[in-house]
Formats: structure tokens, C-alpha cells, sequence
């Protein structure tokens, strides 16, 4: 269990500190960016979901499709 702790934490967790290093601002910013970026997009997601849901169901109830000629 070690060896698998110590490798996340070589090469995936390092990745962060490295990142802040560059830009020059502390990893814990850079942590809690990436953090409330996936929070924002699982949540932009699902409300553009039911948008669109909402609207085609608002689309069928207004647009009555005619009969065609092969109906009659």
C-alpha cells in the first residue's frame, strides 16, 4: 500500500506544486481551482441538461405537427 501511496504521490500529486511554481502562486490555489472547476462543470452540465429538456418539452406542446397526405 505504501508503494502505490508513494508512487500518487511522486508523479500525481507533485503535478500541482510544479504548475504553482511556473505561474508563481501557491498550490493550494491551484488545488482548490481545479476543485471548484469540476464542481462548476458537473453543475453547468446538468442545468444545461434540464434546459434543454424543459425547452423541447415546451418545443412539442406549441409546435402541432400537421397531417401528412399519407395519414389521411
Amino acid at each position: 500500500m505504501k508503494k502505490i501511496y508513494r508512487f500518487f504521490e511522486k508523479y500525481g500529486m507533485n503535478i500541482c506544486q510544479r504548475l504553482s511554481q511556473a505561474i508563481g502562486v501557491y498550490p493550494r490555489n491551484i488545488r482548490m481551482f481545479f476543485i471548484y472547476l469540476s464542481f462548476f462543470t458537473v453543475v453547468l452540465g446538468f442545468i444545461l441538461y434540464l434546459t434543454f429538456a424543459f425547452l423541447f418539452k415546451i418545443k412539442d406542446l406549441l409546435i402541432i405537427n400537421r397531417k401528412t397526405v399519407f395519414d389521411l
